[in-house]
């Protein structure tokens, strides 16, 4: 397990980790790809208060070799697109889907990811890419007159809040392995999840 964390953290290739750990990479291949699923995040049971908490959402663009799993996107890269959703009080992660290219709307990845059935009665802050989908979102500019009183405020304040996102992936991608994604297949499916758990675990340790 360790050598499948430092692998996520470092990015180094299967040749610079055999050294570091005295196997071969062929060793060192066969060990991520069994390991990898088992540090996946653990499902989130909804507590009671639940309805009462605030969860936000955002999607984030991951570099990927992989040409099944990826699309040239708005960063100029080959890319998938991975929806996060955290808590806004605790910032742990709650839930990551399965990526989709990267030139998928938020909205619709939204839509087809399955993650709406897990926010089931609890309030779901989104950025302006998810209009139409059910989240909370900021009020849009209408033609003709500026936004109605207190309408500016509001969105200062969910901005405020939704930063926390954010921040939330500045911290995954302290792994490298977000940074620039070698893994085929589920590979990153389970570099994200796995990345998650790790986030979560240094936040309540």
């Amino acid at each position: 397990m360790l050598l499948v964390a430092v692998y996520y953290r470092t990015n180094l290739t299967m040749r610079q980790l055999a050294p570091l750990f005295g196997v071969s990479p062929a060793t060192v291949c066969r060990v991520i790809q069994r390991l990898r699923p088992l540090l996946a995040i653990e499902p989130v049971s909804r507590s009671a208060d639940a309805v009462d908490r605030l969860w936000i959402v955002d999607g984030t663009l991951i570099p990927v070799r992989d040409r099944k799993t990826g699309a040239s996107s708005r960063n100029y890269r080959f890319s998938a697109n991975v929806q996060v959703i955290i808590d806004a009080d605790t910032r742990l992660v709650i839930a990551a889907a399965r990526p989709v290219p990267g030139n998928t709307a938020d909205a619709k990845t939204w839509r087809d990811s399955g993650l709406a059935a897990a926010c089931d009665g609890v309030t779901v802050l989104g950025d302006g890419a998810y209009i139409n989908t059910g989240l909370v979102v900021p009020h849009r500019k209408r033609p003709g007159p500026a936004l109605l009183p207190g309408e500016e405020e509001d969105n200062a304040e969910h901005r405020r809040v939704r930063a926390r996102v954010e921040h939330a992936f500045a911290r995954m991608k302290h792994y490298k392995i977000l940074r620039d994604c070698r893994q085929r297949g589920n590979g990153l499916h389970h570099a994200v999840q796995a990345v998650a758990h790790m986030h979560n675990l240094a936040l309540v340790s």
